[in-house]
């Protein structure tokens, strides 16, 4: 059994499985931001920019780094049977990307699709392996001893 405390009242327009099953894909969301700092953003803490104009254009910037990569994997996980696009690296994904990117700046205009083309050979390298269900229910943590209990050094001491 779920409970969930929310402002939410109106049953007919919020009905409680669907916030339910939106609950549990909470976890999708923390890992896409853990993508945009840890896999575009190199595990930085902190954005370069100084004035806030550019801190915005540089936050910008991510999300659409960010979208591109995640549009192109699902066009990769179109192409495979079976798998959504969460089921795919991200970081492998975001590197061929970047691959592509460097490739089609000195391509000729007629060679773009031909690059483009191999996003099925593409999809099969970047599958992830299955993800075991886990679950992590609330519990209290269990506190250590506050004193620490004597050891025997010796056998003179038994």
């Amino acid at each position: 059994t779920w409970r969930f405390l929310t402002s939410m009242t109106d049953a007919m327009r919020y009905p409680g499985k669907e916030i339910a099953d939106l609950y549990s894909h909470r976890w999708e969301i923390e890992l896409g931001y853990r993508e945009i700092k840890q896999g575009l953003q190199d595990n930085r803490l902190t954005l370069r920019s100084k004035k806030p104009e550019m801190v915005r254009q540089e936050l910008w910037g991510a999300l659409l780094a960010y979208n591109l990569v995640r549009y192109q994997m699902i066009k990769m996980a179109s192409t495979l049977k079976g798998y959504w696009p969460n089921q795919l690296s991200f970081s492998e994904s975001a590197a061929w990307v970047m691959k592509l990117l460097w490739t089609l700046e000195g391509a000729s205009p007629g060679r773009i699709p031909e690059l483009v083309k191999n996003v099925d050979a593409i999809a099969q390298i970047v599958k992830l392996p299955g993800r075991r269900e886990r679950s992590f229910p609330r519990v209290v943590k269990e506190r250590p001893w506050k004193y620490p209990t004597a050891k025997r050094r010796n056998a003179s001491q038994a």
